[in-house]
């Protein structure tokens, strides 16, 4: 798109805004409940979760880690893949540190690993260890200089020994290992794994360079994992976010080069000039990728930015539990209402939504997805499990972790320590939070707290009578409760045991 061709465009969505103040009521999920129809399901099991994120990646969960930094890194976005969701890996560091998380996630699994990483055979010990721990690996193919392999060394091979010895010391050479060739089925790869009982087995091309690497942790991950979601070479799926400023098109080059297989445009007011014009940038450099733009809260905004070239829009303006937008600006539009608006207009165009905030419950993502959305992006819910980033420490005998929103204090401070090397305070003195930082109680594993939010979700498709997220769009009917209503929905007028 031309450059005279995106200001006629920005000039005509500014010409549309609506200018009267006509007041209407904005919707909470607590405010409504899903009215209970006729249902034939015989057990939730049968409820299917399959959901597009964008118009062409599929999701076998509806369920999207928020890209916050106290919620997705490369071990959220690992869990969430293996589950059938998918985890939105945050911008709040380098444009190098992020593409290590992504590269983190995208190694994790595989049916091949076509470039699995490698290291010369005169190259010591300690800098096998450093390239193992920073890629979250245990062994690496030894080659020499034409590419051919010579050998490989795990982590076994250097237990208790000097850091000043050469891998070449150390490693299993090519003489006593098991190959594969180029092109072998899995079955036969996974055959010789267990034959030989060996947990890697590097595949070579006929001049006995590296072709690809195929490990026993990739295929028990296949069995473990059924339903994970996976890219056309059954690797994870994961997202990176961008913002708008100078780096955006920089970092989004480097996401797609290390295999991202969606961006996220990160900025709190999506329904903006600076965040279209981002996002016509993205498409026009990078028209391969699908891209998620947002947030926004009126379905004027999802118009926009669909014809922007938006794959998907993020749906939420000040819901989150850690957002104080509303609060400080005044601004925002109570969540269940907006979505319910906004995917309407997004079906116009055959384009999911995401319903980005204000979930505490299950039953909120029913009632969300029931509302039109696709997909849930969750963050608190998220921050307090054993894979979100941070340490858990103890208060008063319990543990906690911390969350925070990206517009708090804290964030802001963090963005300027790792993006700009600042830790001058009188920088950022001006600046006006539009989140907190907070605790949340330590939770376990993500894992468990996705059984617990899919199972509440497939029983409330099943009180729909809808077996699919598409029949829950067109089946769901809602009745807005009172606050006698609300009290009536919880445990009341008992004694908790």
């Amino acid at each position: 798109m031309n450059t005279f061709t995106r200001l006629f465009f920005l000039l005509l969505i500014s010409s549309s805004q609506a200018y009267n103040k006509v007041v209407s009521t904005g919707l909470a999920y607590d405010d409504v409940l899903l009215i209970p129809q006729c249902s034939a399901i015989k057990s939730r099991m049968d409820v299917s979760t399959t959901t597009q994120l964008t118009k062409n990646i599929t999701l076998n969960i509806p369920i999207i880690s928020a890209n916050m930094d106290t919620v997705t890194e490369s071990r959220m976005a690992i869990a969430m893949a293996q589950m059938g969701g998918i985890g939105i890996i945050h911008r709040f560091n380098s444009i190098e540190a992020q593409v290590q998380e992504v590269e983190k996630v995208k190694r994790f699994t595989n049916a091949i690993i076509e470039q699995p990483l490698t290291i010369g055979p005169e190259a010591s010990i300690e800098d096998a260890r450093c390239m193992m721990k920073n890629n979250g690996i245990t062994s690496l193919l030894v080659t020499n200089a034409d590419n051919k392999l010579v050998g490989i060394l795990t982590k076994r091979d250097m237990w208790f020994h000097p850091r000043k010895i050469t891998v070449a010391d150390r490693m299993s050479p090519k003489a006593k290992l098991i190959v594969g060739y180029e092109g072998m089925e899995l079955e036969e790869a996974k055959n010789l794994l267990l034959q030989h009982r060996i947990e890697k087995l590097p595949i070579l091309k006929p001049d006995g360079t590296i072709a690809g690497l195929i490990t026993s942790k990739d295929i028990d991950q296949a069995t473990k994992y059924p339903k994970a979601a996976l890219d056309s070479r059954r690797r994870l799926l994961v997202g990176g976010a961008i913002g708008v400023k100078e780096d955006a098109l920089e970092r989004a080059e480097k996401l797609i080069e290390a295999g991202v297989d969606v961006l996220v445009i990160d900025i709190a007011h999506g329904h903006s000039n600076l965040a279209i014009s981002t996002l016509m940038n993205v498409k026009e450099q990078f028209p391969d990728i699908e891209v998620i733009a947002g947030n926004v809260a009126c379905p004027e905004g999802v118009r926009d930015l669909i014809l922007a070239g938006a794959d998907c829009v993020k749906v939420g303006v000040g819901p989150g539990s850690i957002c104080t937008t509303r609060i400080t600006t005044g601004a925002g539009y109570p969540q269940f209402s907006a979505v319910l608006a906004c995917a309407e207009e997004a079906a116009k165009y055959n384009v999911p939504i995401i319903a980005d905030g204000g979930i505490k419950t299950s039953g909120d993502i029913a009632k969300a997805l029931a509302a039109g959305a696709h997909t849930v992006m969750l963050g608190s819910m998220l921050a307090g499990t054993e894979e979100s980033p941070g340490l858990a420490f103890i208060k008063n005998g319990k543990r906690f972790k911390v969350v925070r929103g990206m517009a708090s204090f804290g964030a802001k401070l963090g963005r300027e320590v790792n993006e700009n090397n600042n830790t001058k305070l009188k920088d950022v003195e001006g600046y006006v939070p539009e989140g907190i930082e907070a605790m949340v109680p330590f939770k376990g594993s993500v894992v468990e707290i996705l059984h617990q939010l899919l199972g509440g979700l497939r029983s409330g498709m099943s009180y729909c009578g809808a077996t699919s997220i598409e029949q829950l769009h067109e089946k769901a009917q809602f009745v807005r409760i009172t606050s006698a209503g609300r009290r009536e929905s919880g445990a009341h007028d008992v004694i908790p045991a």
